[in-house]
């Protein structure tokens, strides 16, 4: 690594689509980093297409890590992203090269920056029970059961989440301690504070949505409802991240001939537009020391931060 670079790892942030991937290659082939993922569905092997992954040419030119190395049937946590970035990162410094984090995952990169609550991993038989109870009696009676078990969980989330729902259920049943509890027992920050530099890319809102729409079209050219079609075949639980991922569900139900192409990449565009919103506003909330810079001007506040 050049002298006059400083060595402090890198946080790119930012939503869906904003040229993360493109700004985080560029600059480990400046400074000499290693980029490692920090998005929680570009983890799955099953999903290079859909979710956008770095191309084979951008993981050729610099050292790319935790990128498509897990399957679609693992329920990848917080907890595994951390205990994985945590090698990454020393593996990084052992080679003398910068961390260079790079993605759209809030939770990762609190988990990064302030440290994650310390919620066990929940056993596959519990998982599957609570999933059963929700597929056969629906969700509204699993938010009255948890309700009952865990008051305050039940109160902030909405009586359709699923996802949550189910989550919280099985916390208390896995453990015997409702979320809030975990969440006050966390681990600490994987960096301290001040011992990195961070920045969300901030593009303008329509240019976004724009190049969102461009990018769901150019992944069903490049081969993303062959993807789905693949992963349609494994019949995996469709709680499970990967068959959440945007884009997935619709394709399923096209290729299930429930809907048209045409209404499953409206729906996938306009699920991914909405996750970007989501993004900023997390972002703005919950991690406000991270430097919200436009796209076009980042790889110019990236030098100049780095110079020691």
């Amino acid at each position: 690594m050049t002298s006059f670079w400083d060595d402090k790892p890198v946080l790119i942030a930012g939503p869906t689509a904003s040229g993360k991937s493109a700004l985080a290659v560029h600059l480990a082939e400046k400074i000499g980093g290693t980029v490692i993922n920090t998005d929680s569905m570009q983890v799955y092997a099953d999903l290079r297409v859909l979710t956008a992954r770095p191309s084979l040419d951008e993981e050729a030119r610099v050292p790319h890590r935790l990128y498509g190395h897990v399957d679609a049937a693992v329920n990848y946590s917080a907890g595994s992203f951390v205990s994985e970035a945590t090698a990454a990162l020393a593996e990084a410094r052992a080679q003398s090269r910068v961390p260079i984090f790079v993605g759209g995952t809030g939770l990762y990169f609190k988990a990064i920056a302030r440290g994650l609550s310390a919620v066990p991993q929940i056993p596959a038989e519990v998982r599957e029970a609570v999933r059963g109870r929700l597929e056969r009696n629906g969700v509204e009676a699993l938010h009255a059961e948890l309700a009952q078990r865990d008051p305050m969980s039940a109160a902030r989330l909405k009586p359709r989440d699923r996802t949550r729902i189910a989550r919280a259920l099985e916390v208390v049943e896995a453990t015997g301690r409702v979320l809030t509890d975990w969440h006050s027992e966390g681990q600490p920050p994987l960096l301290p504070p001040g011992q990195f530099h961070a920045l969300f890319l901030a593009p303008e809102r329509e240019a976004l949505y724009a190049r969102i729409d461009a990018r769901f079209q150019a992944m069903l050219k490049a081969g993303a409802l062959d993807e789905i079609a693949q992963l349609a075949a494994r019949q995996l639980d469709p709680l499970l991240p990967a068959m959440k991922a945007h884009g997935v569900p619709p394709l399923m139900k096209h290729l299930k001939g429930e809907i048209t192409l045409d209404d499953a990449a409206e729906i996938g565009r306009a699920d991914t537009r909405h996750y970007a919103k989501r993004q900023f506003t997390w972002f703005r909330h919950q991690l406000p020391e991270f430097a919200w810079v436009k796209p076009e001007e980042a790889r110019g506040w990236l030098e100049q931060e780095l110079r020691s």
